[in-house]
């Protein structure tokens, strides 16, 4: 196999990131038949195809093995140019991609990158995906590390844990009143509020406390925030990140429906297995804020 150039490399990352042959020739300035060469010399390269021409685009395996690559490449270069230059090139920031879940995203992980973004000339480019699902991102090369509950280490990556994060099923005292008044016994029937499809919380805690999933209306809120708002506003009962509900729970305005049982959440850091200042010094921060937010494992 042929090695890849640079320019080659840049253009699949551009291509994979806007989405269309256009639109990534309107960021690389060149036309869109260019960009299709590129990858077409790229493909007659490696002997494979790399990339379905759907729209918007998408990765075939052996695409994604490439992409993973490219994703490398620019961090070494960016890792290089700064160590050469003691200093980030102007208008040149490096960029950091990253999948989190949604709860982590809306609590403590953002607090974790501001010390970077603060020191360093650093553009983080975030995927918000459940905890579950993150590692088919790394897998995929679309990100560098992620925020994952699988202990399960992919090939060409390290893990490391992170800690517990707690959530506390709770609902406001008029929800209990109205839909909770014989306790957990009736709560497979009262309305719940669920993040999304793959959102298995709710009934993870129904399981474990009435061994039954629920049957009962789902409100589905896809945003972290507006979820934990949602509860509070009595729409259902939910699980909550104990970041998003103690206070709620210590002035009253929710219920803790089980105190003596919290649902853990384990939490890993998979980041590539590749030596890079900027990634180790993601990779500290976000250990240094798991060690101050979330219980430990």
């Amino acid at each position: 196999m042929q090695r890849f150039t640079l320019e080659q490399l840049g253009t699949l990352l551009a291509l994979m990131e806007e989405g269309t042959f256009d639109a990534a020739a309107r960021r690389l300035h060149v036309t869109a038949s260019a960009v299709s060469q590129r990858v077409k010399a790229m493909e007659q390269a490696s002997g494979r195809v790399l990339v379905q021409r759907t729209t918007p685009v998408a990765l075939t395996a052996a695409g994604a093995v490439v992409l993973r690559y490219a994703r490398q490449v620019e961090l070494l270069e960016a890792d290089t140019e700064r160590l050469l230059q003691d200093a980030a090139p102007a208008g040149r920031p490096a960029r950091v991609s990253l999948a989190v879940n949604a709860d982590s995203l809306a609590t403590w992980f953002l607090g974790a990158l501001a010390p970077v973004a603060a020191e360093r000339d650093v553009a983080f480019d975030l995927h918000r995906e459940d905890q579950e699902h993150t590692l088919s991102l790394l897998r995929a090369g679309a990100v560098m590390a992620a925020v994952t509950s699988s202990h399960e280490t992919i090939q060409g990556c390290v893990t490391e844990p992170l800690g517990r994060m707690r959530y506390r099923a709770v609902a406001t005292p008029a929800f209990v009143d109205r839909w909770l008044q014989d306790g957990l016994a009736t709560l497979s029937q009262a309305p719940v509020v669920t993040f999304d499809r793959n959102d298995d919380l709710q009934d993870a805690f129904l399981r474990a406390q009435a061994g039954r999933p629920g049957a009962a209306p789902r409100h589905v809120i896809p945003a972290s925030n507006d979820f934990a708002r949602a509860v509070l506003l009595g729409l259902g009962w939910g699980v909550l990140p104990e970041q998003q509900c103690l206070e709620e729970i210590a002035d009253g305005r929710l219920v803790d429906l089980a105190a003596a049982h919290p649902v853990d959440v384990p939490l890993y850091w998979q980041r590539w297995n590749l030596s890079s200042p900027l990634l180790d010094a993601v990779s500290a921060a976000v250990r240094e804020a798991a060690s101050r937010d979330l219980w430990a494992l």
